[in-house]
């Protein structure tokens, strides 16, 4: 990893400048140009070495509705039922776990009827049942991972 990337996934993780050019400011903070970040980043992005870039909103504050879903998928058809569920636009991520209930993912919908109706989809799709675990309680963790030089 260059001294540009270990910059920008250093910096990239809070603190992002919400003003008329992010890149700009953030290159003059860094002391690259803008479009050397625009560039950097795009590639941190195609070569997988990020997954996403963007803003996290608060769903429910935006009046739509989340949940954390979790299925018990049979080993031999974990691939495929995964390729089902992220097939949803309205599952965020998902990921596998060593249990009985193998499969976890985030499903966001505009409210909670919706919401309801993504799970049965989801149901009917995979032939598997789906279980709902809404938030109870929220708590805010930050996660700043360092890169070292």
């Amino acid at each position: 990893m260059n001294r540009l990337e270990r910059d920008l996934l250093n910096n990239l993780q809070g603190g992002f400048p919400i003003c008329p050019h992010p890149f700009r400011e953030l290159a003059e903070r860094l002391g690259y140009s803008e479009s050397t970040v625009i560039n950097a980043v795009k590639k941190l992005l195609a070569d997988g070495v990020i997954s996403r870039f963007g803003p996290l909103f608060n769903t429910e504050k935006l009046g739509g509705a989340v949940t954390l879903a979790a299925m018990a998928v049979p080993h031999e058809q974990f691939d495929t039922v995964a390729k089902q569920v992220n097939s949803f636009d309205e599952v965020a991520h998902n990921y596998e776990r060593e249990d009985h209930l193998n499969m976890w993912f985030v499903v966001l919908a505009s409210d909670h009827e919706a919401l309801a109706d993504v799970l049965r989809r989801i149901e009917a799709e995979t032939g598997l049942e789906v279980l709902n675990f809404p938030k109870e309680k929220e708590y805010f963790l930050e996660l700043k991972m360092e890169v070292p030089e």
